[in-house]
C-alpha cells in the first residue's frame, strides 16, 4: 500500500508528500532527521491532518500532484471534507480511502 498525506506545517502552510510506510515518515519529518524532506526542515511540521490509502505508487503519485496543483483554501476543503470531488474525475472514495490520523 501506498499512502498519501497532507501535514501542517509552522506558519500554517500545507506539506503534501507520499510514502508506504506513516509512521517512519511522520517520525522523519518531526524530528527533521536527514531523511526528511528538505521543506519540512525549514518549515517544522505540527500535525499530520489527512491520509489516503492507494493500491499502487503510480495512484498516490497522481493524488499528491493534484493536491499540489490546489490552492490552499481548497486544500484545507478537502482536510476538513474528504472533499475528493474537487480534484476532478478518477478521484473518489473507491480508489483514494480516508485513513484515520
Amino acid at each position: 500500500m501506498y499512502y498519501t498525506y497532507i501535514l501542517r506545517c509552522s506558519g500554517g502552510t500545507l506539506y503534501t508528500g507520499i510514502t508506504t510506510d506513516v509512521s517512519r515518515r511522520m517520525s522523519e519529518h518531526f524530528s527533521k532527521s536527514p531523511e526528511g524532506a528538505k521543506y519540512t526542515k525549514s518549515h517544522s511540521a505540527e500535525r499530520l491532518e489527512a491520509v489516503w490509502e492507494s493500491g499502487t505508487r503510480s495512484l498516490a503519485s497522481k493524488l499528491e500532484y493534484r493536491i499540489k496543483q490546489l490552492p490552499k483554501a481548497k486544500k484545507e476543503l478537502l482536510i476538513r471534507d474528504n472533499a475528493l470531488s474537487l480534484l476532478g474525475d478518477g478521484f473518489d472514495e473507491q480508489t483514494y480511502k480516508r485513513c484515520a490520523e
